[in-house]
């Protein structure tokens, strides 16, 4: 379960204080997926980090299976990160001199040990559809493939809640459709929390949940 409560965030600039998100209260169930839509500006990303723990919020309170991820030591709170929260980005954000399944196995090297790590990755591998080119380096991938290996990457931890900004936003038609289909089939069969960022309303249309971000505040339209 992931539940926001009155969650606000500001910052401090010359002219004085800027507000960027107010009073956004929400909470999702495990397997439930939504769209986050809204003009550029409005503080989208800024509450998928604060969502992913990347960010605190200036008021408020943000809990992840009744951990507030922002009460933690900073070495816990990357660990809370690194298992329970999983990012997939506009851009993919791959190593370039590893393989697609290097790649995907980087999360599991940090942190509590999995002994099936190495299995679950290679069985993701072949899920996106990348199970021939799992020894390919991304200068080898095309954009789409880059984007599926990122996403198998982010799932590879099992994580509770996965968070996505923009994750179509710089693939053609063909292949942003592949990507949010798999996106979509692969957090069910995983039962996890997916939230996606994005300006894209052939997207967002997939998704049962579909939320407005503007002006300060978050508004449920489906």
């Amino acid at each position: 379960m992931l539940t926001v409560s009155g969650v606000g965030k500001s910052y401090s600039a010359p002219q004085g204080q800027v507000d960027i998100l107010s009073d956004i209260s929400v909470s999702f169930s495990p397997g439930d997926a939504a769209a986050i839509m809204g003009p550029s500006g409005t503080g989208k990303s800024t509450l998928l980090y604060i969502l992913g723990a990347l960010e605190p919020p200036t008021t408020g309170t943000v809990h992840l299976e009744g951990q507030n991820p922002f009460e933690l030591a900073p070495k816990a709170l990357a660990a809370f990160r690194n298992k329970e929260i999983g990012f997939v980005f506009q851009d993919h954000c791959l190593l370039p001199q590893c393989t697609v399944f290097e790649n995907v196995l980087v999360p599991t090297l940090v942190g509590s040990s999995d002994p099936d790590a190495a299995s679950h990755a290679r069985s993701l591998v072949e899920q996106v559809g990348l199970g021939a080119r799992v020894d390919h380096v991304p200068a080898q991938l095309s954009g789409g493939e880059k984007q599926r290996v990122a996403l198998a990457r982010a799932l590879v931890r099992r994580p509770r809640l996965l968070l996505c900004d923009e994750p179509t936003g710089n693939l053609d038609r063909a292949s942003a459709d592949s990507v949010a289909s798999l996106l979509l089939s692969l957090q069910q069969r995983q039962n996890a929390i997916l939230i996606v960022v994005t300006h894209s309303a052939d997207l967002a249309a997939r998704f049962e949940q579909r939320f407005e971000l503007a002006d300060r505040r978050l508004r449920r339209v489906a």
